[in-house]
């Protein structure tokens, strides 16, 4: 016989209107079938479209929905966190709306839980619907960062995951801004276990991830959890002195030894500028990590909640409203 337990699903939203009811259904239907208690925690990330109005609707006609309405948008990985630190399950799953993370897999990731496992992750075994491009790009930046890092995180993993309550009230305590949740997860150094599922194509709108943002993301995840491109900046840069002191000398002896003399700028400049790049790219990466410290040093919220509903309120259903049936 097992022991009764909640569980929470978190699902970061921005801009899902297309999905929202669909993502809805299924999470409710796989939830029901695990005759648990539960709740259906949505952050709405500043959304502009109708996603936050759906949402309302969702919580007035179903007392489990409860709803986290940010003030703005503050990005997909703090409204994960946002849905953790409200979460109240004794295990806590993070899954997207989009539905490329089918929610038909929570269940086989509760049984693994109740094996022993605080952490089990969903790890792509496959990803429809992705370009060459994207797929060989997530490959390279999940096995780069697992060169540079010293922390375990999982190759071919995204945020689909349950975690255990005591590794939620962990995390929880971990208030840096510039976050990579699943990094912080591994980095916990709880004991965990993965579930291979096939992520589908998104079942409706658009991409939140763009070329840009996934760059950013990669450079957050880089210099959340490496000093290393600290350190190749440097190796670089005595590289490149050492260089330079071998050139001044060669430079030196053609002008006291020989007759040789170098004609033309077009090699000067080749060196100068090819320098400068150097420098400055040195720059960059010493830029990036002292940007994370003035965000670390202004101490701001991690973010600001414009409103929540049915928080404390399980249970107690309320009537369903006129302006529901219209968005539906």
């Amino acid at each position: 016989m097992t022991t009764s337990v909640t569980v929470s699903v978190v699902v970061p939203v921005y801009n899902e209107a297309e999905v929202i009811f669909e993502s809805y259904k299924r999470l409710k239907r796989v939830l029901e079938g695990l005759d648990e208690p539960y709740e259906l925690i949505f952050v709405n990330d500043g959304s502009r479209d109708a996603t936050a109005v759906m949402l309302g609707c969702l919580c007035d006609t179903d007392p489990k929905v409860r709803l986290i309405d940010f003030s703005r948008n503050f990005g997909h990985q703090t409204a994960i966190t946002a849905g953790m630190e409200h979460a109240s399950g004794d295990a806590v799953v993070v899954i997207d709306a989009d539905l490329q993370d089918p929610p038909e897999v929570i269940p086989e990731m509760i049984a693994k839980w109740r094996e022993g496992y605080d952490v089990v992750y969903g790890k792509r075994a496959e990803r429809k619907g992705d370009t060459f491009f994207k797929r060989f790009t997530a490959a390279a930046f999940y096995r780069l960062l697992d060169r540079l890092t010293d922390v375990d995180i999982p190759v071919d993993t995204g945020d689909f995951r349950l975690i255990d309550r005591k590794v939620c009230d962990a995390l929880k305590t971990v208030k840096e801004r510039n976050r990579y949740v699943r990094g912080i997860v591994s980095w916990l150094g709880f004991k965990q276990t993965g579930v291979e599922f096939v992520r589908e194509e998104r079942f409706a709108g658009e991409t939140k991830y763009p070329l840009r943002k996934m760059l950013r993301f990669a450079v957050d995840a880089i210099t959340s959890f490496s000093h290393k491109p600290l350190k190749l900046s440097s190796y670089v840069g005595v590289a490149v002195s050492l260089g330079s002191f071998a050139y001044l000398a060669v430079v030196v002896y053609l002008k006291l030894f020989t007759t040789t003399t170098v004609t033309g700028w077009a090699s000067t400049m080749a060196v100068s500028l090819f320098f400068n790049g150097i420098v400055l790219m040195m720059l960059g990466i010493l830029g990036s990590y002292v940007g994370r410290i003035y965000d670390e040093a202004k101490g701001r919220p991690l973010y600001v909640v414009r409103e929540t509903k049915n928080f404390g309120s399980a249970g107690e259903g309320v009537e369903y409203r006129d302006s529901c049936s219209a968005v539906g």
